[in-house]
């Protein structure tokens, strides 16, 4: 008796889809680039931070999508499945921005609206300040533009721990940071997700979690194992961003902190340089990166002269984007479609 033909089950992605979205692998000087694209018309490079994919902008993509933009999310160098060079140094700022000026490339654009988070902020400013000709418009989201200034970062940042560690120091160390990590990388991203939402972080904790004991680790600080999860991120979410760091590890995510005395010595040139282009800026009131740089946001007249609006989410915690999606969302809409038209709309590539 012949038996039915049995039709394969389709292999499933490595990370869940934004419906009419499509993925894509495009080659840039430095290797390749993961992005997810959606919609059609002026370009938004949407840029994430630490420890993300392009998945923290899942919300963006089909809002920006039909609001008529050409929405890509990329995973920065080091992430997914973009390049991951062995070296420290290849994750140094102009190589960040050479990914980013590449992909406008790949995708047969000549400019494109620059959009980032958390890292990916200095990134998008640095993408505007390095190439105005390419990124004509800059979005940054949680972390403020600070100009190049006169300390070097790796001495600012040992003076600023106290009795403690300051974050960016223990995870300057190779290896160190990897070895509390990946052990748990699920139940590890779920604390530091967790200690700085805006509706779960303790009361009075905003930046607390960023200072680790002498001689312990990050997590001693984050909330107690089974704290429920922040309202914006579900299990399935939590899978996605732990599949994608049990897959790569953390080294190339945490090399951008191994490389911040490289910046400032490869931004010499643009020391105190202001950003000219229209610009954005969205923060949270309980974000410890907006009360900290409390200083660069009352500098933006002189910063970013360019400054379309600015806003300070009330209750918000770092991962503005995914907490507060659909008031972020109108934000960028509103300040894209008022946005000078460019010469150069760029159009897909097949």
């Amino acid at each position: 008796m012949q038996q039915p033909a049995v039709t394969p089950a389709p292999i499933a992605p490595i990370a869940p889809t934004v419906p009419e979205a499509r993925h894509r692998l495009v080659e840039v000087p430095g290797g390749r680039i993961h992005l997810v694209e959606q919609g059609t018309g002026p370009l938004v490079l949407l840029v994430h931070g630490f420890p993300e994919s392009w998945y923290s902008w899942r919300h963006q993509l089909p809002a920006l999508a039909a609001a008529g933009f050409r929405a890509v999310a990329v995973d920065v160098r080091g992430y997914g499945r973009s390049a991951k060079p062995r070296a420290v140094d290849a994750y140094r700022m102009p190589a960040h921005v050479a990914d980013n000026v590449g992909v406008v490339s790949a995708l047969g654009a000549t400019t494109a609206t620059v959009v980032g988070h958390d890292w990916g902020s200095p990134i998008a400013a640095n993408s505007a300040l390095l190439r105005p000709d390419v990124f004509t418009a800059v979005g940054l989201l949680s972390v403020p533009y600070a100009p190049r200034a006169g300390a070097r970062p790796s001495d600012a940042f040992a003076r600023a721990g106290g009795d403690d560690e300051f974050y960016v120091s223990y995870f300057q160390e190779p290896g160190r940071a990897e070895a509390e990590i990946e052990p748990d990388v699920r139940a590890w991203l779920a604390g530091f997700y967790t200690g700085i939402s805006g509706d779960t972080m303790p009361e009075g904790g905003e930046g607390a979690l960023f200072f680790v004991p002498r001689g312990g680790k990050m997590a001693d600080r984050f909330p107690a194992r089974g704290t429920a999860l922040p309202s914006w991120l579900s299990e399935a979410d939590l899978d996605v961003y732990a599949g994608e760091f049990e897959r790569t590890g953390l080294t190339g995510a945490l090399a951008r902190y191994r490389n911040v005395d490289r910046d400032w010595e490869d931004l010499a040139a643009w020391h105190g340089a202001p950003i000219n282009q229209p610009s954005l800026f969205i923060g949270g009131t309980r974000d410890a990166s907006t009360t900290w740089m409390g200083d660069a946001i009352a500098a933006f007249p002189t910063t970013l002269p360019g400054l379309v609006s600015s806003h300070l989410l009330e209750g918000c915690g770092h991962w503005v984007q995914q907490e507060r999606a659909e008031e972020v969302n109108r934000i960028l809409v509103d300040w894209l479609r008022a946005l000078p038209a460019t010469p150069n709309t760029p159009t897909p590539v097949i």
